[in-house]
């Protein structure tokens, strides 16, 4: 979903690509009433069967209610409660208290910039050496033509890509602001927290410089890609070398002092525990009580087919479900939950709508990442 622009909805039960309602926009200042007193509207709401009967979501719903906010041994205790069923009903009761029966898309392209990367991460399909037959890196005229033939049919440019060994902050300038006078409508969301952070030391430029030059040339909001876990033992499991934990939320705190929308994301089913998602959900929390600029978070599960994790498993329907209610339960102060359907399925996300998501991402042109997984 976009962040900092009107977005584009459908006011419906359930989704269905085939035979989706029309479109209707529902106004920034009526998303912003959804989420200041969605508690009021929580109290007052006719409780299922499902969470009054089970005792772990009845105590949520009460806290949830009185204080807006459940704490690191509730979260656990949703996370292994047998009753998924309870566990959903309250999420989606969260949900409608919020945004009712809206759910929130946008019409976008991926365009990775380049597949180099000088980082060699467990879980990554996508990466390629500099010498490997199918590397690439976009040049600006490349990357303006991958944009235009869907110009006039999307709203949004989606850009990651590889930790290239040569590139600095101003090629992605030159590609950002060439974009913009050619497609002056288009939002920019792109660079991952640690494309960041490698462009500043590549650069010589502190995170809030390097930002600074990315949003004068056209840079709208950030992915939030590459959160992975933010439990530092984990991250030196599966992706040795990227940023650490605190140095993800520093680059995002750093843009939402300077007025860039990000989303942030969570990769799990690779060697995390239950109690690591719980306290990846709750560093995100503190870092929006601080900063506020998160839009979405963005749960998915790892695709491991093509990977080097041979300990990973395959996330079932109900584990993702599950993760994206408890999500939704867990964070208070970020407004969207996404069902990230390129990643989990179309059937998938028509049920996570009903289960505390209310946001599919977009159409979803041409990505790559997740497709070589």
């Amino acid at each position: 979903m976009l962040a900092g622009v009107t977005p584009l909805c459908w006011q419906t039960n359930s989704y269905d690509v085939d035979t989706r309602p029309a479109i209707v926009t529902m106004p920034l200042d009526a998303v912003a009433v959804s989420n200041s007193d969605w508690r009021d509207r929580l109290s007052g709401m006719d409780i299922p069967l499902a969470v009054s009967s089970d005792n772990v979501t009845l105590d949520c719903l009460k806290t949830l209610i009185s204080t807006g906010r459940l704490t690191f041994d509730q979260g656990v205790k949703l996370m292994v409660n047998p009753s998924l069923n309870s566990v959903t009903s309250l999420a989606d009761m969260v949900k409608k208290a919020r945004f009712q029966d809206y759910v929130f898309f946008n019409e976008n392209l991926h365009v990775n910039s380049t597949n180099v990367c000088v980082l060699a991460c467990r879980f990554c399909a996508f990466r390629k050496g500099p010498r490997h037959p199918d590397a690439y890196s976009l040049d600006v005229d490349q990357y303006i033509e991958r944009v235009r033939p869907y110009s006039s049919r999307i709203d949004e440019v989606h850009t990651v890509g590889g930790l290239h060994p040569i590139w600095t902050v101003s090629e992605y300038c030159e590609l950002f602001s060439n974009l913009k006078h050619e497609f002056p409508h288009i939002h920019i969301k792109a660079l991952t927290a640690v494309e960041i952070k490698h462009l500043s030391s590549r650069s010589s430029l502190s995170f809030s410089e390097t930002l600074s030059r990315l949003s004068e040339a056209g840079l709208n909001s950030l992915p939030g890609g590459g959160a992975e876990i933010l439990v530092d033992s984990v991250r030196d499991r599966i992706c040795m070398g990227k940023e650490s934990s605190d140095e993800y939320l520093e680059i995002h705190g750093v843009a939402h002092s300077l007025g860039i929308p990000t989303n942030c994301t969570m990769l799990f089913g690779t060697v995390e525990s239950v109690e690591d998602r719980i306290n990846h959900l709750l560093r995100l929390r503190e870092q929006q009580d601080e900063s506020s600029g998160f839009q979405c978070f963005v749960p998915y599960p790892f695709l491991p087919d093509k990977t080097r994790l041979p300990e990973a498993q395959l996330a079932t329907g109900q584990e993702i479900i599950r993760m994206i209610s408890v999500s939704r339960l867990m964070l208070d102060n970020i407004p969207h939950i996404k069902a990230y359907r390129m990643n989990i399925g179309d059937k998938l996300a028509s049920y996570a709508i009903n289960c505390g998501a209310d946001d599919v991402d977009g159409t979803v042109g041409h990505e790559e990442i997740m497709h070589e997984a």
